[in-house]
């Protein structure tokens, strides 16, 4: 079992930045890789950035390149997306998802545990 809680989310003026932090326990960290998805209302949750258990492959959604990066610490447990140049389109809850493989996907079915969201809001 993997727990993943997190934070980071909040408010911001388009332009602006946030960066996104998602606590993970319970399993081998480096042997999971993990993925952020959003999700808006009335739409489908969507992949933004996936990172391999061993940061050697990462995955971008064509709307967040150039604008968000995705990082993993293995020690802290912990994976990050730095957000900049925030548009109101990027408002969504925010997910953190893990999978027990090194090895990642962009299939949200691919993804076995979740955390509870974060609300990201990007005023215009």
């Amino acid at each position: 079992q993997v727990q993943l809680v997190e934070s980071g989310g909040g408010l911001v003026q388009a332009g602006g930045s946030l960066r996104l932090s998602c606590a993970a326990s319970g399993r081998t960290f480096s042997g999971q890789s993990m993925g952020w998805f959003r999700q808006a209302p009335g739409k489908h949750r969507e992949l933004v950035a996936a990172i391999a258990g061993s940061r050697d492959n990462t995955y971008y959604a064509d709307s967040v390149k150039g604008r968000f990066t995705i990082s993993r610490d293995n020690i802290k447990n912990t994976v990050y997306l730095q957000m900049n140049s925030l548009k109101p389109e990027d408002t969504a809850v925010y997910y953190c998802a893990a999978r027990p493989f090194t090895s990642l996907t962009i299939a949200a079915s691919g993804y076995d545990y979740w955390g509870q969201g974060t609300q990201v809001t990007v005023s215009s």
